[in-house]
Formats: C-alpha cells, sequence, structure tokens
C-alpha cells in the first residue's frame, strides 16, 4: 500500500511517502511559505520514490489544530490532488500525530495556540492502537484536562511556552517532555495509512480542517463533519 502524507500545520513544512510499513519524508521550515514549496516537495519525493499520484492507495494529511491558514492549504492540497486521481483521504488530528511521534506509550500533548492558550489532548497506546484519554481541546496551560495515573510523556511546543504552568498541571505525573517536537508528515502517513487498512478512508470533499478556536465560523455540515473527525483522533 502506498500513502502520500502532508503536514502544513505550524512553521514547517513536510510530506511523506508510506510504501508497506516504510517511511520517506522530507521537512522544511517554511515560515511563510508552505504554499509555495509544499508541491515541489511532494513532487520531489514522489518522483524519488519512483511512484505516480495514480499509483497511491489515499493521501493523509495533518487537520489541524494549528495555524488556520497552515491547516487550510493542507485541506485544499489534498482535495485537489485526491479528486484529480480519485483518491480517499483520511484526515489525521496534530495532536495525535504527536503522540505518535513521540515513541511514548501515554503522551500528553500540548501546543501553543498564542494568546496564552495551547491545543490539549492526551493519549495511551494499547495493543499498537491510539486510545484518546483527554479530547481536543483549547484551553490555558493552568487549566489543562486532568489526566489518570503517573508516567506520562508531553510532547509539543506547549511544554517550551508554558513549562511552568504544565509541570505544576501535571506534577508527579510527567516524567519529562519535548517542547521542540512539532507534527510530521511521516506520523501523519503512518496514521493514515491504518486508517485506509481499515477502509476507513473518506471522499476528498470531506477534507476538512480542525480549528479549534474559529469553529464557530465553520459551516453546520463542516462542524458535523469535523466531530465526526474528533472520535478518530
Amino acid at each position: 500500500m502506498n500513502v502520500l502524507a502532508l503536514e502544513t500545520s505550524t512553521e514547517y513544512c513536510s510530506v511523506a511517502l508510506w510504501q508497506d510499513g516504510a517511511v520517506t519524508d522530507r521537512c522544511e521550515l517554511a515560515g511563510q511559505k508552505h504554499s509555495e514549496i509544499l508541491m515541489v516537495m511532494l513532487d520531489a519525493l514522489l518522483k524519488e520514490a519512483g511512484v505516480k499520484l495514480a499509483q497511491l492507495d489515499g493521501i493523509a494529511f495533518g487537520m489541524g489544530p494549528g495555524s488556520f491558514t497552515g491547516v487550510r492549504i493542507a485541506c485544499g492540497v489534498t482535495q485537489g490532488l485526491a479528486l484529480g486521481a480519485n483518491l480517499p483521504v483520511a484526515g489525521i488530528c496534530t495532536l495525535q500525530a504527536l503522540a505518535e511521534a513521540s515513541g511514548r506509550p501515554r503522551v500528553i500533548v500540548a501546543l501553543d495556540a498564542r494568546m496564552g492558550e495551547i491545543y490539549h489532548a492526551a493519549y495511551e497506546k494499547h495493543d499498537g492502537a491510539w486510545a484518546t484519554v483527554s479530547e481536543p481541546c483549547l484551553c490555558k496551560p493552568e487549566d489543562a484536562s486532568p489526566v489518570p495515573g503517573n508516567d506520562w510523556f508531553g510532547a509539543g511546543s506547549g511544554y517550551a511556552i508554558y513549562s511552568a504552568a504544565l509541570s505544576g498541571r501535571y506534577a508527579g505525573q510527567l516524567m519529562s517532555a519535548d517542547g521542540s517536537a512539532v507534527p510530521q508528515a511521516a506520523a501523519i502517513a503512518i496514521l493514515g495509512a491504518a486508517q485506509f487498512a481499515q477502509g476507513r478512508g473518506v471522499d476528498a470533499a470531506e477534507a476538512l480542517p480542525l480549528y479549534l478556536r474559529n469553529k464557530v465560523a465553520f459551516k453546520t455540515s463542516e462542524r458535523e463533519q469535523q466531530a465526526r473527525a474528533r472520535v478518530n483522533c
């Protein structure tokens, strides 16, 4: 199975190709130039692997939360490619992608959302599959949802900016944290491949963003689809 993945929800732009379990990826610090370099990166990745768009089994993308413009770029490019090649898509929560990339079984994710807030979620891995302990949300670091037990790992830029608040919130539960971790297409590819293997790919028209701060600005149909997507995070 061949799965193409893209992630543009932060200042980094990354792409990845999952080929029967082997992942090849590229990542660049894009700043605000995602739209300029994303297609170039995707084309180079596919050419390097000798894979054409028609040979893909699906396209996975980081659906957010994250930068409003960034997640919209990922959704738009995914829709365009998937519609043209008649491929299914899989939206992957960027917070779950951070948990996957950490390599740890219990992860509290905190991404800086600016304005003194974080995008927060907590996950546990059981038998190779992630279970959501705390649903993705937007909150103040000091108001982050409680989690049960100990030996949790922290991942995401929230730990670099709000270290004191999050360390205090999870005192005695958080063993360590990586504040430099950002969502990457490699993890999106792994999680997307799992969804496609389970027959959970959807039509390209359903490639919609998860943007927690401004979810009220979306149409009713978009909010309903986002609610269904959050169940899979």
